[in-house]
């Protein structure tokens, strides 16, 4: 998982690179938790943007089984700098050939190379996704179900993610054991 310095780094180059649809590509897997090659198959028919989900067809998705992905700002926000849509059926078209990436592999290695994360695969940008569910406080469940995992095992291996959360909710729990401040002046009050 990605430290706070070492997530800007890289959140820099992809902002910054000439090379915006694989940027876009990365910053999409990064909002949405989704795997590398769902989202070089996804399509705009796919994506409502009223209820803000991205439906991914069984044929595409690993479990083979349909799975519906929320789309938050950020992942509106790269759709929003996309310009293929209603121009191609796929959102990430390879301006060279003209037709959806089937792999961005060179282009990662480069960018990963210039944020100084030669350790990055790309497929670590769906467990910093997940790490940022988990530290939010959202329930391995919720993860199990917006990464569509069948078997709640597999999810499991995030848990060791959780520490925080639990600790912030045990915290919350000790909170109601503090005194209030005006009970205590009572208290010291009757006490004089």
């Amino acid at each position: 998982y990605l430290t706070p310095e070492e997530l800007e780094r890289l959140l820099t180059v992809l902002r910054t690179d000439r090379n915006r649809p694989v940027c876009s590509i990365a910053l999409f897997l990064l909002s949405t938790g989704a795997r590398l090659n769902e989202a070089l198959q996804a399509q705009w028919q796919h994506i409502d943007r009223t209820r803000r989900i991205w439906v991914i067809p069984a044929k595409n998705a690993k479990a083979a089984r349909v799975r519906s992905i929320p789309l938050n700002t950020s992942a509106i926000a790269v759709l929003d700098s996309l310009d293929t849509e209603k121009k191609f059926a796929y959102l990430f078209i390879n301006r060279r050939t003209g037709k959806p990436f089937t792999t961005i592999h060179n282009t990662w290695v480069r960018l990963r190379e210039e944020a100084k994360l030669r350790h990055l695969r790309i497929h670590d940008l769906r467990h910093q996704f997940v790490s940022f569910l988990v530290n939010s406080g959202r329930t391995l469940y919720e993860v199990q179900e917006v990464l569509g995992h069948r078997d709640p095992r597999v999810t499991q291996r995030y848990a060791h993610l959780m520490d925080s959360p639990l600790r912030a909710g045990v915290d919350a729990v000790a909170s109601a054991f503090r005194p209030r401040p005006t009970l205590v002046h009572e208290a010291n009050e009757k006490q004089k």
